[in-house]
């Protein structure tokens, strides 16, 4: 069984100094963390790769910097199941039919966004979205998520963040 830590909309350091602990802690023991942009700096990258091995796609609010490092969607294979990964900002539909129509073959995609935490499958594709450890919005609760890819399954839980 394969762990992964998922992550999006850190904003920081506009919208926290650092990454919250309780994150921090909870992704501790995760083979890999992925990233759904708007990471903001590049110092969030370097804190996660110190728990894990991160991949990362830039997102709307992210600077020229990480675009040209990390590009905007990334396919990964992980097991037999392919995982899409993208931030999701665009101007038709909604943030989970843009993420969607980026990744009409996969097995699942991460992406974020919206800030509003989702597990959900739309035929046979597990959408996840893990909101934000930082930033909630209108979400009642900041959040990560955590997903479990197995040869029998690829499977998904958000974690919500104490405040």
């Amino acid at each position: 069984m394969r762990v992964i830590g998922l992550i999006a909309d850190t904003h920081i350091p506009a919208r926290a100094d650092a990454l919250p602990v309780e994150l921090v802690n909870g992704l501790a023991g995760v083979d890999m963390i992925i990233h759904a942009g708007d990471i903001v700096h590049a110092s969030v990258l370097n804190a996660l790769s110190e728990i894990a091995p991160v991949t990362a796609v830039a997102g709307n609010m992210d600077p020229p910097e990480l675009h040209a490092r990390l590009g905007r969607a990334k396919t990964l294979s992980i097991g037999r199941y392919t995982i899409g990964v993208i931030h999701g900002d665009g101007v038709r539909g909604t943030t989970s039919e843009r993420a969607l129509a980026a990744f009409p073959n996969t097995d699942c995609i991460v992406f974020g966004h919206s800030h509003q935490p989702l597990v959900e499958r739309a035929g046979r594709v597990l959408l996840v979205n893990p909101g934000s450890p930082t930033d909630r919005r209108r979400w009642p609760y900041h959040s990560y998520s955590i997903l479990y890819v197995s040869d029998r399954r690829i499977e998904a839980r958000i974690i919500r963040l104490e405040d």
